[in-house]
């Protein structure tokens, strides 16, 4: 199988529908082929070893409508599959104690892939929750027939997300908390500043049972941080993942909040701005890695090489396991993310779309199962890599949805389309101020 936009004539050309589709279809067996089909949990990731995620159960939920619409599974048997996935999830016990699988509405981030309950004395995640209840409300949305497999999908989707007690998750503050455990309560950190829980606070907001108030967003942006990076205006956020996945679900394109009605300017445009900031900080190449530039850049929250110390062409180097990248101002240790590139590919197409090319080059599994491996490291030699350097050896849950929902918004806007029927999405933004353009 020849790889995905790998011929030089036209580098800077749109790739084919075949190209996107072929992507989009080896990333998406992911969620097939690592699935319990008993219950419908995910795995993290591709250790067989590894536990089930709510945010990757989520992302699954939320591929359902490309599934479907690409003709991979039919309506008829989606159907089917979302509804055992929903029931599995609305008769896990929710509770106080430590080995239910969730308390309050919410859910612990990771959750034994047979039974559900919690393992690892994980937290109980807001944001990871928040990713399980937009792929509940997608197929709630999208599977609008009047059969009684689907009239059940919207009834127990929407029991899932309603039962959430959001003002429970802010723990007498304005803004929510990242979670709680039994074992000592409220995780002390809060979501506040630009970054991917502005989706929390839209399906926090549009909650028909427990809203939260709407100045709980506005405590949100307080801490915002406009800045001037290589000469383009935005707000900030490290790593590119938080400029992409409220956007799996909101299109953002034309629609404002009071922040960026000050700024003139949208989240959409701010997340092309960012995709830019990350090339040229990968063309500056500041810190001097091996191999980064103008088709070769990506740095999110990722695995790594490892903790470890090693000198490089005579430098001392800090290596880094699973951690938050971000740029222009790190961390930073040579490791670049393909999925995230391709998750840009909406936002600027003629940068991404080169930068995929380069990777097909590079060995690192695109048209093979589940598309390209995650990261990699090209200052990390590792002699019996077929590389040369050190490239991941798992596939994360977390890492394929975006690939699979921003080609198909890039493709045909899709998701975006189903959202815009979704009645607690419309009233989040609303309630955060949004308006303009669909809206």
């Amino acid at each position: 199988m020849p790889e995905m936009l790998s011929t030089d004539a036209d580098l800077h050309g749109q790739p084919t529908e075949e190209n996107l589709g072929r992507l989009q279809f080896t990333t998406l067996l992911y969620y097939l082929q690592v699935t319990n089909p008993d219950n419908g949990l995910v795995r993290d990731k591709t250790d067989p070893r590894a536990p089930a995620s709510i945010a990757a159960i989520g992302m699954a939920l939320a591929t359902i409508p490309v599934v479907v619409e690409r003709g991979v599974i039919i309506r008829e048997f989606a159907a089917k599959i979302t509804r055992k996935r929903l029931r599995f999830l609305i008769e896990l016990p929710q509770g106080p104690e430590p080995d239910a699988s969730g308390y309050k509405g919410f859910f612990y981030h990771f959750l034994d892939i047979e039974t559900g309950g919690r393992v690892w004395q994980s937290e109980l995640s807001t944001i990871d929750s928040a990713f399980l209840f937009a792929g509940a409300l997608t197929v709630a949305t999208y599977f609008d027939q009047d059969t009684a497999d689907e009239a059940e999908i919207r009834q127990l989707a929407t029991a899932l997300y309603e039962r959430a007690d959001w003002n429970w998750a802010r723990d007498h503050g304005p803004t929510l908390t990242h979670g709680w455990r039994p074992e000592s309560g409220f995780i002390p950190y809060r979501w506040r500043g630009y970054d991917e829980g502005m989706l929390l606070y839209i399906l926090g907001l549009g909650s028909p049972t427990y809203p939260l108030p709407a100045e709980s967003y506005t405590a949100y942006t307080e801490s915002y941080e406009w800045r001037n990076m290589f000469g383009r205006e935005l707000l900030y956020s490290g790593p590119l993942f938080t400029h992409q996945l409220s956007h799996m679900w909101v299109d953002f394109r034309g629609i404002r909040d009071a922040f960026m009605r000050e700024h003139d300017s949208d989240y959409f445009q701010n997340s092309r701005q960012a995709t830019f900031v990350q090339q040229e900080y990968a063309i500056r190449n500041p810190m001097d890695f091996v191999g980064y530039g103008a088709h070769c850049w990506g740095f999110t929250a990722s695995d790594g090489p490892g903790w470890v110390t090693r000198v490089v062409n005579g430098v001392k180097r800090e290596f880094f396991d699973y951690i938050a990248r971000g740029a222009p101002f790190g961390p930073d240790d040579g490791t670049v993310s393909p999925w995230v590139v391709i998750a840009s590919l909406p936002f600027a197409p003629e940068i991404v779309i080169p930068t995929a090319r380069n990777f097909a080059r590079m060995n690192l599994g695109m048209t093979r199962l589940y598309g390209f491996k995650p990261s990699f490291n090209q200052s990390f030699v590792v002699e019996d890599s077929p590389t040369g350097w050190w490239v991941t050896p798992y596939h994360f849950g977390i890492d394929q949805g975006p690939v699979v929902l921003m080609v198909e918004n890039y493709r045909t806007g899709l998701l975006w389309d189903i959202m815009r029927r979704c009645e607690p999405i419309v009233t989040g933004l609303r309630k955060a101020g949004f308006t303009g353009g669909w809206l």
